[in-house]
């Protein structure tokens, strides 16, 4: 038997137009960081999907059970369904959700038409010694709502099993050394102040993805979750600019 959603962290869908979009939220939280811009996005007519990534959003134990190829195929399925019903899917991330946009991005270039990633992680060296602290204790304290504006909640977990730091290196890994072979286009967004996350990650993604088109938003007033903080209407405004220009609602007919 599946452990129980906790109310909020339910995953989503918007009915829309025959473009799509993919929105992958962070590691420990739900797709209640992302459903909002989901929202926007749906308003203007897009069709968009807000999965829920396996282990989260029921019971933090739950992350112990899960390594980084659930996620995968969890994403991969969603964007396959997304495919299947849009001419056009652009896959969008928060956090973990951006390092899995960019991995799917690489490895599925031909079913996407653009990767947007918003405060995105792509190196912890840290997460290296999870077998060490392994020995000493099950779990650590959680890293969720780093959130500036008062009131806003990511349903996140609390505490982070130890056991799944090491699946999430291995992610990171493997999404590091994909970056020079990402060739969609790319846009990176990025808080300037991240207690989470450090801005150099984004940074690392702008340096090394193959990109030809690239672009960078710094994000002023907002911490690591900037989805659900107040930099939200500017995320939204660069998204859809973004998607119209790689994915125009009318395709040309040249």
């Amino acid at each position: 038997m599946s452990a129980r959603i906790v109310p909020g962290a339910e995953p989503f869908r918007f009915e829309g137009g025959p473009r799509g979009a993919l929105l992958l939220h962070g590691f420990t939280g739900s797709p209640a960081s992302i459903r909002p811009l989901g929202e926007a996005l749906s308003k203007e007519g897009l069709t968009v999907t807000g999965p829920r990534l396996p282990g989260h959003g029921t019971r933090w134990e739950d992350l112990g059970t899960v390594t980084w190829m659930d996620w995968e195929r969890e994403v991969a399925a969603a964007m396959a369904d997304l495919a299947s019903r849009c001419r056009d899917v652009v896959v969008v991330g928060l956090s973990v959700g951006g390092t899995l946009a960019l991995h799917l991005a690489a490895s599925n270039p031909e079913k996407l038409r653009g990767v947007v990633v918003i405060n995105p992680l792509i190196r912890r060296p840290e997460f290296a010694l999870a077998p060490v602290v392994g020995l000493v204790t099950r779990s650590v304290r959680g890293v969720g709502n780093d959130i500036k504006k008062p009131g806003q909640d990511e349903v996140c977990y609390d505490r982070i099993p130890v056991k799944v730091l090491g699946t999430l290196a291995a992610l990171l890994r493997k999404t590091d050394a994909e970056l020079p072979s990402l060739f969609l286009p790319l846009l990176v967004m990025a808080s300037v102040e991240d207690h989470t996350v450090k801005p150099s990650n984004s940074m690392r993604v702008m340096k090394r993805a193959g990109s030809g088109r690239k672009e960078m938003t710094r994000l002023a007033n907002s911490y690591h979750v900037a989805t659900l903080d107040f930099d939200a209407d500017t995320i939204f405004d660069r998204t859809l600019r973004f998607v119209n220009a790689v994915a125009p609602d009318e395709p040309s007919s040249g």
